[in-house]
C-alpha cells in the first residue's frame, strides 16, 4: 500500500520568515531538497523529517498529513 502525504512544510517555513535557502542549511541539506519535498517531488528521511520539524518549532504530525485518511 502506498501512503500519500501532503506537508505544510511551506506554509509554516514562511510563517517562520524563513526562506528554502535558511531552512536548508538549518537542516544540513541543499535549498533543492527542501524544494522538492515542498513540491511532493521527494520524501524526506525520518531523520530530516525530525530535523525540519524542530527548525520550525512542530512535530513531524503537524507537518505531514495522510491524503488517504478521512480527516
Amino acid at each position: 500500500m502506498v501512503v500519500k502525504l501532503k506537508n505544510h512544510i511551506r506554509e509554516l517555513r514562511k510563517s517562520a520568515k524563513l526562506s528554502q535557502e535558511e531552512l536548508a542549511k538549518l537542516c544540513n541539506v541543499s535549498r533543492q531538497t527542501i524544494n522538492a519535498i515542498e513540491n511532493d517531488k521527494y520524501d524526506p528521511t525520518l531523520q530530516l523529517a525530525f530535523s525540519i520539524a524542530a527548525v520550525l518549532d512542530t512535530t513531524v504530525d503537524e507537518l505531514f498529513i495522510n491524503e488517504d485518511m478521512d480527516m
